[in-house]
C-alpha cells in the first residue's frame, strides 16, 4: 500500500471517529509499518497538511467537482484533499501527484471512484494556484489563504491586529518541531543535549524554559537516545513554562485535578509529591505507565474522580492545586489542526461555564496561603483571562501572584498571567493564572 493509500485511510478515519489525527495516524502506523520508513514521514505530511490547508483545498476541489462535497465518500473526499494537497504544498510533480492518489484509492478497493477521483484532480492541477478572496475582506481572504474558520480569523483581527493575528494564522500552519522537557531527577538540559549530540542528534535550547530542547527531526520519539530511560518527556514550550510559572515551593504536595495527558503532573513530580486525577481511569493508567519510564511513580498517586464534583476527604492535604482545564484548544492548531474544523464559537461559552465549575470544586480544596494554579490551551479570553477575572470577584480571599521569576526571565505576561501566542517564537497558545488564597 502506497504512502498515499495510507494517508487517505488515516483521514477517513479521523472524520468517521472525531478522534485526534496524531492518535489515529499513529495506530494506523503501527497496524501496518510501511516498508521504506521515509513513507512514514510523507504520510505524516500528508496528512497533517491535507488537514492544515483543508478549507483552500475543498474551495478548489468544490469548483471542479460535479457533486457536493459533503456528499462524498469520506476516503473520495479524503483522496481529493491529499492530492490537491500535493499539487499546492508539495514537491511532488503535479501528474505523479493525481496518479499515485488514484493508485492509492484504488489499493483501498475504490477503484469505482477512481474515474471521478482522476478527472477532478486533473482539472485541480491545472491550476496554477488556489483562487483567494479579494484582500478588501480581509477575514475572508485569510481565512481561506490561510485555511482557518471566518469567525476565529475575524475574533484575532478584533483582538491582535492584523499583523499579529495574520503570524498566529500562518504559524498554525507549520509543522512543529518536535521539543522535549529534560527529566531534571535524570540529569540537566546540558547533559541530555550532550546525549543526544552524541547520538548524531542536533538539539537547540529553548529560548524561555531552562529545561526544554528542540529537535528539527527526530524520527519516532520512542527511539530516541535517552527515552527508555526517562531522560526527558514530549512537551511544548509553552506547557513547560506554565509548571515552571506555577512556582510551587519544592516538596508541597499538588493536586493536579485534570492530569491527562501528565505531561504536567510528571514535570511537577519531579520537585513534588503529585495526587493525579483525572475522570477516566484508562487515562490514568497512560500518566502510571509514563511516571514509570521516567522513574517518578514514586512521586505520583493517581484517582480516578470527576472534577466537577466535590473532592472525597480521603484525598488527604495538599498545599497547591493545579487545574489545567478542558478548554478549546484553540492555542494547539499546529499540532491538532483537526480542532479547527470541529470548534465552533458557542463552544466557547458552554465550555466556560464547566471550567468555572471545575475551578469551584478546585478552590475547596486550596488552604490558606495556598496556591491555585489554572491553565487553559487556549488564544481566547473567555477561557482565559475572563474566567479568572469572574473567579477573582467571586473570591476575593485569592489574589493573582506571579512568581517574581517570570519578569526577570522574560516570560511574557498579561496583567501578571502568563500568556503566549502561536507565532514567531513557535510555542503553542496557553494562558495561566498563578492564585494565592490569603492567609
Amino acid at each position: 500500500m502506497n504512502a498515499r493509500a495510507v494517508a487517505i485511510d488515516v483521514l477517513a478515519r479521523v472524520e468517521a471517529t472525531d478522534a485526534y489525527l496524531n492518535v489515529v495516524l499513529d495506530q494506523r502506523l503501527a497496524e501496518a509499518p510501511l516498508r521504506d520508513p521515509r513513507d512514514a514521514g510523507l504520510v505524516t505530511e500528508l496528512s497533517y497538511g491535507a488537514t492544515r490547508r483543508r478549507l483552500s483545498l475543498d474551495r478548489v476541489i468544490a469548483s471542479f467537482s460535479d457533486r457536493r462535497l459533503a456528499a462524498l465518500e469520506d476516503r473520495v473526499l479524503a483522496a481529493l484533499r491529499v492530492g490537491s494537497y500535493q499539487i499546492f504544498f508539495s514537491r511532488v510533480p503535479r501528474r505523479a501527484a493525481v496518479s499515485e492518489t488514484v493508485e492509492g484509492l484504488k489499493q483501498l478497493g475504490l477503484s469505482r471512484a477512481s474515474g471521478f477521483v482522476n478527472a477532478v484532480l486533473r482539472k485541480v492541477a491545472g491550476v496554477e494556484s488556489i483562487p483567494l478572496p479579494p484582500d478588501s475582506d480581509l477575514a475572508e481572504h485569510l481565512s481561506v489563504r490561510e485555511s482557518h474558520p471566518r469567525w476565529l480569523v475575524e475574533r484575532w483581527l478584533r483582538r491582535y491586529g492584523s499583523a499579529v493575528a495574520e503570524a498566529m494564522l500562518a504559524a498554525n500552519n507549520d509543522s512543529p518541531p518536535v521539543t522535549v522537557r529534560a527529566n531534571t531527577r535524570a540529569g540537566t538540559r546540558e547533559a541530555l543535549a550532550g546525549l543526544f549530540a552524541e547520538a548524531g542528534l542536533t538539539a537547540f535550547s529553548t529560548e524561555r524554559s531552562p529545561v526544554g530542547l528542540r529537535l528539527p527531526s527526530p524520527g519516532p520519539v520512542e527511539d530516541l537516545v535517552g527515552y527508555a530511560e526517562g531522560r526527558f518527556q514530549v512537551q511544548d514550550e509553552a506547557a513547560q513554562l506554565v509548571g515552571l510559572y506555577a512556582a510551587i515551593p519544592d516538596g508541597a504536595r499538588v493536586l493536579d485535578a485534570c492530569a491527562a495527558p501528565g505531561g504536567k503532573a510528571c514535570h511537577q513530580a519531579e520537585t513534588h509529591p503529585v495526587l493525579a486525577v483525572d475522570l477516566y481511569p484508562a487515562k490514568l493508567e497512560k500518566i502510571r505507565s509514563e511516571a514509570r519510564r521516567l522513574r517518578l511513580d514514586d512521586r505520583i498517586e493517581v484517582l480516578a474522580h470527576d472534577a466537577t464534583e466535590p473532592f472525597p476527604g480521603s484525598i488527604g492535604p495538599v498545599e497547591a492545586v493545579l487545574l489545567d482545564a478542558p478548554c478549546t484548544g484553540l492555542g494547539t492548531l499546529r499540532r491538532h489542526p483537526e480542532l479547527r474544523w470541529r470548534r465552533e464559537e458557542p463552544d466557547l461559552a458552554r465550555l466556560a461555564t464547566l471550567q468555572r465549575r471545575i475551578l469551584e470544586g478546585c478552590q475547596a480544596v486550596v488552604p490558606p496561603g495556598g496556591l491555585l494554579v489554572y491553565a487553559v490551551c487556549s488564544t481566547e479570553p473567555e477561557e482565559g483571562q475572563d474566567q479568572v477575572e469572574i473567579f477573582l470577584r467571586s473570591h476575593p480571599d485569592f489574589t493573582l501572584e506571579p512568581p517574581p521569576v517570570a519578569e526577570r526571565l522574560g516570560w511574557p505576561l498579561a496583567q501578571g498571567a502568563l500568556r503566549t501566542l502561536p507565532g514567531p517564537e513557535g510555542m503553542d497558545g496557553f494562558y495561566a493564572a498563578r492564585l494565592r488564597r490569603l492567609a
